[in-house]
């Protein structure tokens, strides 16, 4: 049997946001949904770099993938920078069989929008199955066509002619220059070089299901010590949010260590809406420790309310924008005169606005919450309506927006979590009319 053709998946992996539409999606659901059972069904081997590689000497496996790989697959949702550097290298080191996809709402930069872009239509969290199984379908076509013809697919094959593709004649190597600044004997690569993070990332998730935090600290905080001086932002964050829920630390020595963990993401500079949202997090839960001195407690609170604002303000999604109202609220009882009107009427202004923004995307998602994912996210989604209009002073849209959350059937832990933060917004709301 002659060996399988081998495929190599350029993208980001975990969540990602979309820097023009605001939206994030998780693209290792793209990955094992989409892609993966695509390429299979193709007939190839498919494998993406966390599968093969130690992150902290990526560059070896990386190339020698862009280049001996039969197949690439490139997908450039949230105009991912690796991406794109990845898929200009195989363009340059191979004339054909190079497939790129994206999500549906991707905006391709005018250097690369003549380059054919086949679309999926991804929901954030989840995908919707129907569409699923249509994408596979055309991307699994796509692929067995590119392996079995020879048409050149490289832009810059395409439009410079008498170009041959290099060979490697020999082991592949890292350069010396490679290996001084990586801090590594020079030489073939080794087993360290093909020791995957992806098994461990997916530890962590399920420790983050099981709500073991602390043993999920332990493993991220191997996995960012692995990465060396420039870790994956969204395994810092994960360590963050893994250290400040650890039930094994004090509630002040967990959050005050999940500050330093997030730190070197620079959170207070940050445009990154999940940093922003973890440091609002850690932020508010530390204005509540009464172990905190009133002074210390008023800079936190401004501090939660800061990364909440900037995080919404950037994505524009429900959670940081239902937090940032909340505290706008907490932070007015505090206040008085002017002080406490702005920030009541602010307060009023995002969940009006939430309003506006949040009803139109559950419309559009209506019938495609397919999946436990999608349905978890829908319940938060209209819980979110419910509490802003609480806020509003809406008895009937409250009523009815918690309605639609319990018809999510979630778990009863949700709707009593929902339930209680509306009956906390009520007497933050009554105290501070009075």
């Amino acid at each position: 049997m002659p060996d399988k053709p081998t495929c190599f998946v350029v993208m980001g992996f975990r969540e990602k946001t979309d820097p023009i539409s605001g939206k994030t999606f998780d693209l290792d659901k793209s990955y094992r949904i989409l892609i993966k059972p695509a390429v299979e069904a193709a007939g190839a081997t498919c494998v993406r770099a966390d599968e093969i590689v130690h992150a902290e000497v990526i560059d070896v496996p990386m190339y020698e993938q862009l280049l001996k790989a039969d197949l690439v697959v490139a997908d450039l949702s949230t105009l991912n920078a690796n991406a794109f550097f990845e898929l200009g290298v195989r363009y340059a080191l191979r004339p054909r069989a190079t497939v790129a996809i994206a999500e549906s709402g991707f905006k391709n930069p005018f250097d690369t929008n003549h380059i054919s872009t086949l679309s999926y239509e991804h929901l954030g969290k989840g995908i919707d199955a129907e569409e699923a199984e249509q994408f596979k379908a055309k991307l699994t076509e796509v692929c067995r066509t590119v392996l079995s013809n020879e048409r050149i697919d490289s832009p810059i094959y395409t439009f410079i002619r008498g170009l041959n593709p290099p060979e490697v004649r020999g082991p592949i190597e890292l350069t010396a220059a490679a290996a001084a600044d990586r801090g590594l004997a020079e030489g073939p690569a080794n087993d360290a070089t093909a020791k995957p993070l992806g098994p461990l990332m997916d530890l962590a998730t399920t420790y983050r299901e099981q709500e073991n935090f602390a043993a999920m600290r332990q493993v991220l905080a191997g996995v960012v010590a692995a990465m060396g001086a420039h870790p994956e932002p969204f395994a810092v964050q994960q360590l963050a949010l893994a250290t400040y829920k650890s039930k094994d630390l004090d509630p002040v020595t967990a959050l005050t260590q999940a500050q330093q963990v997030l730190a070197p993401l620079d959170p207070e500079g940050a445009n990154d809406p999940e940093t922003l949202g973890i440091w609002g997090a850690i932020h508010k839960r530390l204005a509540e420790c009464p172990e905190r001195t009133a002074e210390q407690r008023k800079a936190d609170l401004n501090s939660a309310i800061f990364a909440y604002e900037k995080g919404y303000y950037l994505k524009d999604d429900y959670y940081n924008g239902i937090n940032l109202a909340f505290l706008l609220d907490t932070r007015a009882l505090q206040e008085e005169g002017d002080d406490r009107v702005a920030d009541r009427v602010q307060a009023r202004r995002v969940r009006e606005r939430l309003v506006r923004r949040l009803e139109p995307q559950i419309a559009e998602r209506e019938g495609k919450e397919t999946t436990k994912e999608l349905r978890d996210e829908g319940y938060w989604m209209r819980a979110t309506m419910a509490e802003a209009h609480a806020g509003l002073g809406n008895a009937a849209g409250e009523k009815a927006w918690l309605d639609k959350a319990r018809a999510f059937a979630p778990e009863p832990w949700m709707v009593s979590t929902t339930e209680e933060q509306i009956r906390k917004l009520r007497q933050l709301l009554a105290a501070t009319a009075g």
